[in-house]
C-alpha cells in the first residue's frame, strides 16, 4: 500500500510569526457542514501535512485526506463551520487542495462572524475572502479582507469537491473571566509565537509553544550539532504580557541530544519591531540563569526565577546545542 507524503511547505514569511486560529491541536472544531460524504470535514483542520495512500477505500470509495464532499447534482454550493480555536483576528487564510487532482473546488470564499456564546443564529457573517479560483494539488494563500475579532469562520466551495488542509492564519485576542488566573502566557492557544531562532535544522522552535507534552523527538525544538564556538537561541513572543511566576522545560524524548544547559532572558517592550529585537536581545536581563538540563524530563523552576515586573519577549539559549520539546512560562496577564 504506497503512501506519499506532501511535499514541505514553505509558510509565506509574513504568516510565519502568525497563529493558526483553525488548527485542531487548539481546539478548532467543524460545527456544520453541508456534506462529507467522502471524507469527514475535520480532517482538514489537523495540523499534520496531508497524505495519500494510493490503494486505500472505504465504504463510499477512495479515502482522502482532508474534506470532500459528494458530486453536486442541483444547483448550490457545500460549506463548513469552523469554530475557531482560539477568538482571533485573521490575516489570511491557506486552502491546500494537496493531492486533490481531479476534484478539488472550481473556488472558494470565507466568511466570518463572532459568536463567544457559540449560538450562531444571530451571527452577523462578513466576507473575508471573495469567491476565488482555485487550482489542483496545491496551497492557496489569500489575505483575509476584514480583521475584525471572529470566532467562526465558514468555508463555501463551489460547487462541491475536497480540500486537504484550511488554515486560518491570525493573532489570539484571549477572553479571560478572571484576570487573576495563571495560564502559560507563551502558549500558542494563548497567543504566543517564534520571532527569530539561530537553527531549526530538525525541529522548528514552534514546538515549543504546541499544546501538551510532545509526542515525539520531532515535535519540539532541534538544532544540528555545533562545530564552532556559541550556542543556539531563539526569540518567542509571549501571547500576553504578565508576570511568570513558575517555568517547565520539557525535554521529552531528547535524550542523546537534549541541552548541557538552557538559560533564558526576558524584557518588556512596547513598540519594537521584530527585526529590532533580535540584536538587543543579546543585552536582556536574565529570567532564568543557566541551568543543567536531564534527558527526557520536565525541569521545573520556581525560586530560580529572577524577579521581574511584566515582561513580554523572551530569548531561549539552548548551551550548546540539541533540543526541548517544550518551554511553559506560569503567570499572570499584567494589569
Amino acid at each position: 500500500m504506497a503512501t506519499l507524503f506532501a511535499p514541505i511547505f514553505d509558510i509565506p514569511a509574513q504568516l510565519q510569526t502568525l497563529t493558526n486560529l483553525a488548527d485542531a491541536r487548539i481546539g478548532a472544531k467543524i460545527m456544520e457542514c453541508s456534506d462529507d460524504f467522502f471524507a469527514e470535514a475535520k480532517r482538514m483542520l489537523q495540523f499534520e501535512a496531508p497524505i495519500f495512500v494510493e490503494d486505500k477505500f472505504d465504504d463510499n470509495g477512495k479515502w482522502m485526506d482532508g474534506w470532500e464532499t459528494r458530486r453536486k447534482r442541483h444547483s448550490g454550493y457545500d460549506w463548513a463551520i469552523v469554530q475557531l480555536g482560539v477568538a482571533g483576528r485573521i490575516q489570511a487564510f491557506d486552502i491546500d487542495t494537496t493531492f486533490f487532482t481531479g476534484n478539488y473546488p472550481a473556488s472558494a470564499s470565507v466568511e466570518a462572524c463572532y459568536a463567544p456564546d457559540g449560538d450562531l443564529s444571530q451571527a452577523e457573517w462578513v466576507s473575508l475572502l471573495d469567491n476565488s479560483v482555485l487550482g489542483p494539488s496545491q496551497h492557496h494563500v489569500f489575505a483575509a479582507k476584514s480583521q475584525q475579532l471572529f470566532s467562526h469562520v465558514r468555508l463555501n466551495i463551489f460547487p462541491d469537491g475536497g480540500v486537504a488542509r484550511f488554515k486560518a492564519y491570525g493573532t489570539v485576542e484571549v477572553q479571560l473571566q478572571d484576570v487573576e488566573q495563571t495560564i502559560d502566557l507563551l502558549a500558542l492557544e494563548n497567543g504566543g509565537r517564534v520571532i527569530a531562532y539561530s537553527d531549526a535544522h530538525f525541529g522548528h522552535p514552534r514546538n515549543l509553544i504546541n499544546p501538551g507534552r510532545g509526542i515525539n523527538m520531532g515535535d519540539g525544538w532541534e538544532t544540528k550539532r555545533r562545530r564552532a564556538p556559541g550556542f543556539d537561541w531563539c526569540i518567542l513572543a509571549l501571547g500576553q504580557s504578565g508576570s511568570i511566576e513558575k517555568i517547565d522545560i520539557d525535554t521529552a524524548h531528547f535524550k542523546g541530544n537534549y541541552p548541557a544547559q538552557v538559560s533564558i532572558q526576558a524584557v518588556y517592550i512596547e513598540d519594537a519591531t521584530d527585526p529590532q529585537l533580535i540584536p538587543q536581545s543579546m543585552f536582556w536581563p536574565f529570567l532564568l540563569e543557566a541551568q543543567d538540563m536531564q534527558m527526557d524530563h520536565i525541569h521545573t523552576f520556581l525560586s530560580e526565577i529572577l524577579e521581574h515586573e511584566k515582561i513580554s519577549h523572551i530569548r531561549v539559549n539552548m548551551i550548546p546545542d540539541g533540543g526541548i520539546s517544550r518551554i511553559r512560562l506560569w503567570g499572570k496577564i499584567a494589569g
